[in-house]
């Protein structure tokens, strides 16, 4: 598709709307608020793979690289039968195609960094004057491909901070954390690129996925090696079809058949709550004690129906003895474990449990809280976070938007600037050209600068006229995530 085509329909004739005489646009990219509690910084992700793969590759296949004639007829049948007749012409498309490369700069903070909410996390501006009216028509392609995998990489960030916390409080093996929340989300995301984009901003946080295009794409755009790197994992998993199939009265003989003779070793995850979870817990799995206590590897016990929190940590109010125990208390009854250095029960090392559906922020504390209060460590449990957690967000979770704080028309500068009166405040944009700083282990805006300052600071340039200056790496944007962690 040509990638010029990639926009919202106002865009195509800002450039008639611009004074005349203008010749430059300069803009950034803000998270201007945030919708989640606790949260004020927001992790910068995503960038890379826009310049990568719609800047260089889309731009250089689907219209550099295509005869002029067929991309400007493309252009021009699908504005004039979108617009009927309009003035928007083709000439500025045609000159685009003979330069042959994307006449802009992009000055960007490192991917993985921890940004202050209203602090630019990169800006853009042409570098040609004739094509001041590129810069503002990326708006609607930057905000699409770059929201979510800023916004996915902040939410599991904070779940990592959870996690991390109550591992530190009440467990032995506080490195578990790393596979504690596994990514199941891909199914329920609106979209293929949207899954695998989310998926990888959940790995900089965690190893746990099943989505397995994040290990591509991460190996393709943040030069990722899954040869000499753990990029993401996961181990054998059934699901409700293959415990329906082994039959309601043969659902012992199904469990047995997995744990000793399809998986006799490893880590294995049986769902377990297609009929009677709690059959399950006090019935099934004590009459196969034997074999999972001298197995080589794990069975985890995956229930995903109910209250996550009651049905991992147990309902006070339960009708009985079992729903008031909880999966994780019940697992101890049946296997038992040790008492660790901080005075918490951790189950043998060969029984666990792992919830996957309906997980939030929240909820994920509220486990772990009460996992605490009952004495337990939160590393028996292992969270399946989903759709449920990514895919409800929006671009206006942390208020992104890309906005021109910056033209130059006639060659005079004009600081241009927004301030809605019947807003909030959230929509006041900063003004003028940008420099962030770095003070107090923390990113500063500094804007209405001179062009001499706005060379300096944290914002560096990751791509100038076609060519990508800053190559980074999944193992140094995960260390920088790991850092902003604790």
């Amino acid at each position: 598709m040509n990638p010029l085509l990639l926009t919202d329909g106002y865009k195509v004739d800002h450039r008639r709307q611009y004074p005349n005489g203008t010749t430059l646009v300069y803009s950034n990219w803000t998270p201007r608020k945030s919708r989640l509690e606790g949260v004020n910084e927001i992790v910068l992700f995503g960038l890379q793979y826009f310049i990568k793969k719609y800047i260089l590759e889309d731009f250089e296949t689907y219209f550099f690289k295509q005869p002029k004639e067929k991309v400007v007829a493309e252009y021009r049948r699908r504005i004039n039968n979108y617009l009927g007749e309009n003035q928007v012409g083709t000439a500025h498309i045609e000159a685009l195609h003979d330069l042959g490369y994307i006449p802009m700069v992009i000055k960007a903070l490192p991917e993985g960094a921890s940004v202050p909410v209203r602090v630019p996390m990169f800006t853009m501006y042409n570098t040609l004057p004739e094509f001041f009216w590129l810069t503002n028509y990326f708006e609607t392609l930057v905000s699409a491909v770059v929201w979510q995998p800023c916004t996915s990489a902040t939410v599991a960030r904070q779940y990592r901070k959870i996690l991390d916390k109550y591992a530190a409080q009440t467990s032995s093996v506080p490195e578990f954390v790393d596979w504690q929340c596994h990514d199941f989300s891909m199914r329920g995301m609106g979209g293929i690129d949207a899954a695998f984009t989310s998926a990888s901003a959940h790995l900089l946080s965690f190893t746990g996925t099943d989505t397995v295009p994040s290990i591509d794409f991460l190996e393709k755009y943040y030069n990722a090696n899954s040869d000499k790197e753990l990029v993401g994992g996961s181990v054998a998993a059934t699901e409700h079809s293959v415990m329906c199939m082994g039959t309601l009265d043969d659902e012992l003989g199904t469990f047995k058949r997995l744990i000793t003779e399809v998986y006799p070793k490893g880590i294995v995850s049986i769902v377990s709550d297609t009929w009677d979870l709690w059959k399950v817990l006090t019935e099934y799995l004590p009459k196969l004690k034997t074999e999972i206590a001298t197995r080589d590897g794990k069975v985890v016990i995956r229930p995903d129906s109910g209250d996550p929190v009651d049905i991992i940590c147990g309902n006070p109010n339960g009708k009985n003895e079992n729903e008031k125990k909880g999966v994780v208390e019940l697992l101890w009854d049946v296997f038992g474990g040790r008492v660790n250095d901080k005075g918490f029960k951790e189950l043998i090392p060969q029984i666990g449990a792992i919830y996957g559906d309906s997980i939030t922020l929240e909820r994920a504390t509220q486990i772990c809280e009460r996992l605490k209060i009952k004495g337990f460590a939160s590393t028996n449990v292992v969270f399946g976070v989903g759709s449920y957690t990514y895919q409800y967000n929006t671009r206006d979770t942390f208020g992104f938007a890309m906005k021109a704080t910056y033209g130059e028309v006639n060659s005079v500068g004009r600081e241009i600037f927004k301030d809605p009166i019947t807003d909030d405040g959230t929509k006041k944009s900063a003004k003028g050209l940008m420099c962030v700083v770095a003070e107090n282990g923390s990113y500063v805006l500094k804007d209405q600068v001179t062009w001499e300052i706005e060379k300096t600071g944290e914002l560096k340039e990751v791509f100038r006229d076609g060519k990508l200056l800053v190559d980074m790496s999944l193992s140094e944007i995960r260390a920088r995530v790991k850092q902003s962690t604790k």
